[in-house]
Formats: structure tokens, sequence, C-alpha cells
């Protein structure tokens, strides 16, 4: 890890706590705190104290996690949470529901024991969380105009993350994500800058900017001899606008970029709260041959009739349905049901949030077309993918090797 990570256990069971707090040290994290009941954590944090990763056991006397969950809530806690339970799975799957719903940031949730193996898994996720690289204190003083500035300034840079073909192995394509290259700040990540572009009126103006990297990087790497599709995420703002198939088109043609190499993504949830205005822009994103995709689904509730009645080229799935899917038989049953319903549709099938050997395995059983994730790589400046491709091709990558085997 680049960085020290604070971690909180919050669980009534002392030997258990106990084996976290080995299992921790022996991972890096200098001083794990334990304290056995949800009070006592929401004392702590009143009290000013900060964690980037919580392991929280739901059945705990005086104050259980789902109690504890509410709290945390109210306080705005940005750290990574891992829900903890002897209770069955469904009681778990309920527990991280219910945290979505609070807007808190769920790493996963697990049945105790929690292995060595899931907390480096964890450990990893939480250092790696967008919130852990901005100083919070510091971003609550980011006001629309220096957003503003920060566009007209041409501060906004794209990451871009792999995808790769789960068959062949074969990088097929990535997805461009914002981030802010802040003077004073450093590097933001999007979660504390789209909302606010979103609620002032700016998130057009971001698009713009991100579409013009997007396409300039994508014409870099074509005369490069790389073909990849690029993935945009697009705001429903956005796509309410019915010029923005032809702005689009005429930004791609200006910057030699065939269409087919544009996919852009749409999150399941937003659109729905917005269908009719959207329908228009999508078809004639369509018309023109750029590729839609609807993204992190399953968080929302699209509905057969909706997902018929929006050309979607793919479909990709979350990720809390993907992590851990191949331990987990609920996980697999609505991946494995997302993944017939996209194949009866016609649409092509991309599973996000592949963190591990075993899930990139069920998926390939499953047969999911392709995958995103830490296992295959994290999103990367556009001038270290081509040093990363060469690695991924190399003879010792075994998921190359699975790949080739076939």
């Amino acid at each position: 890890m680049n960085t020290p990570i604070r971690v909180m256990i919050v669980d009534d069971d002392v030997f258990f706590s106990d084996v976290m707090v080995h299992s921790l040290q022996t991972l890096g994290v200098t001083q794990p705190l334990a304290v056995n009941s949800g009070r006592q954590a929401l004392e702590l944090f009143k009290a000013g104290l900060r964690f980037e990763l919580l392991l929280c056991d739901l059945n705990m006397p005086e104050m259980d996690g789902v109690e504890l969950l509410r709290h945390l809530a109210t306080w705005d806690f940005k750290g990574g949470i891992v829900l903890l339970s002897g209770a069955d799975q469904v009681i778990l799957e309920a527990a991280k529901a219910l945290a979505a719903a609070h807007h808190l940031n769920v790493l996963g949730a697990f049945e105790k024991p929690l292995t060595r193996a899931d907390l480096s898994v964890l450990l990893e996720r939480a250092g790696s969380q967008p919130i852990q690289r901005t100083l919070a204190a510091q971003d609550s003083s980011i006001t629309p105009e220096d957003l503003r500035r920060g566009i007209a300034s041409g501060e906004l840079v794209a990451h871009y993350q792999p995808r790769v073909e789960m068959v062949s192995g074969r990088v097929s394509g990535v997805e461009a994500l914002a981030r802010w290259q802040h003077p004073q700040l450093g590097l933001i990540y999007p979660d504390r800058f789209i909302p606010l572009a979103e609620q002032s009126g700016l998130i057009d103006q971001l698009t713009q900017a991100m579409v013009a990297l997007a396409l300039r990087q994508t014409r870099q790497w074509l005369k490069a001899g790389l073909y990849l599709v690029v993935g945009i995420n697009v705001s429903i703002d956005t796509l309410a606008n019915v010029d923005f198939p032809d702005e689009l088109a005429t930004a791609a043609a200006a910057a030699k970029v065939p269409l087919a190499n544009l996919l852009i993504e749409v999150t399941e949830s937003h659109l729905l709260d917005r269908l009719n205005l959207t329908l228009d822009t999508l078809t004639r994103l369509r018309l023109k041959g750029i590729k839609l995709a609807i993204d992190d689904f399953g968080t929302g509730y699209a509905s057969l009739e909706q997902l018929r009645r929006i050309p979607f080229t793919e479909l990709k799935v979350d990720r809390q349905f993907v992590d851990g899917a191949a331990a987990n038989a609920r996980q697999r049953a609505f991946l494995e049901t997302s993944l017939g319903l996209a194949d009866k549709l016609g649409m092509f099938t991309v599973a996000e949030g592949v963190e591990r050997l075993a899930d990139w395995d069920l998926l390939v059983t499953l047969g999911c077309h392709e995958a995103q994730g830490y296992l295959i790589a994290k999103p990367m400046p556009p001038e270290a993918l081509s040093h990363w491709i060469s690695h991924w091709r190399a003879p010792g990558n075994p998921l190359m090797r699975q790949a080739s085997s076939r």
C-alpha cells in the first residue's frame, strides 16, 4: 500500500477482534483499533477519529451494526465499510443494501470468519478509494467557480481502465475516467467534483472536456496501431440535450476517430429518472454507429420493457454482484440471471469489479464476454497503457495462459 490505512474493528467477540488485529498487523497495518460496540465506535467518530476501513459486525449488544450504519450515514462517513456476521447471507445482503441506500461505501459483506486473503484484498481496495487520496477538509472549499476555472484551464485529465475479452484475453477497450489535477489540492477524484458539476450546471462543459480528451487520446492510439473501443461516461443532463449526438459526431470527425471506436456509458439508476427525455438522444447515437452501455446494472430498477425499448449494445454488471460471486450463491444467481437476460436481448456483457481469480473463472463458465477490474488493471494515465499491455500479453500472466489454453 502506498499510504497507511487506518482500520477500526467493531465487534463484541474479543477473540475474533484479536485475530483480526494480528492479521492486519501482518499485512502492514500498524495500529488497528478494536472496539466492542457500535456505541464506542460512534463516540470515537464524534471525537474526531477517522478511519479508511471499518470492519463492522452486525449482531452486537447495546448498538447493533445496522444502527451504527444509520449513524455513520448521518455523520457522512466516507471510509470503506466491511460488514461481518455469523448470521446467514440473506441478512448480510439486506444490511449491504441498507448501507448502499444510506450512500455508504460498502466494500464487502462476509460471513465469519474473514480470511487473511480477504483482508489483503479489502486493504488494497480501501487504499485505492478516491476519497482516501483527497483532502476532505480542503475539498469542502471547492466552489463551482473553482471547477469552472479548472475546466477552462485544462486541468481535467483522463485515466483509462482496460477491458479484456475473457476467451482470448485480448485488450479490447478502455473506460475513460475523469480526474482533476488541481494545482493546490493535487489529483481529485470524480466523487468530489461530478456532483458539484451537476448541481452547478457545469456538467455539459465537463463532458465536452472529457470527450475532447478521449477523442484526442483515441486518435493517438489509432496512429500507433492500437484499436481500442473507448467508453465515456455521460450524465443524464447531457443526454437530455438532443443536439448531443450531432455534437459528438462532429467532434469525432474533427479528431479523425471512427464512431465505431466510441462507447457511451449510462448509469442505470440515473437513466430511469428521465427516460423519455433521453430516448431520443440514445436512439440517434445508435443510428450513428456509436455503442451504448447500461452501466452499473443491478443498482437501479430497469424493467424488461425498459431494456427492450432502449437500444443498448452492452450490459455492464455492477461490481457488487460480481466480486465474491464464486463463493456466494445469491450473488451467483443474480449474476447468472443478468448474463442470461443480456444474452436473450442480444447484448454484449461486461463484468465490472473483477478482483478474484475464482470470480474470473466463474464468469468464463457463465459465458460473460469481457471483464474489467483490479484483477486486470487499475485505471492508469494514458502513457502507461502501452507498457501495461506488453506486461498483460507476457507469457507469465496466468489469465492469458488460461485464455490461450481454451
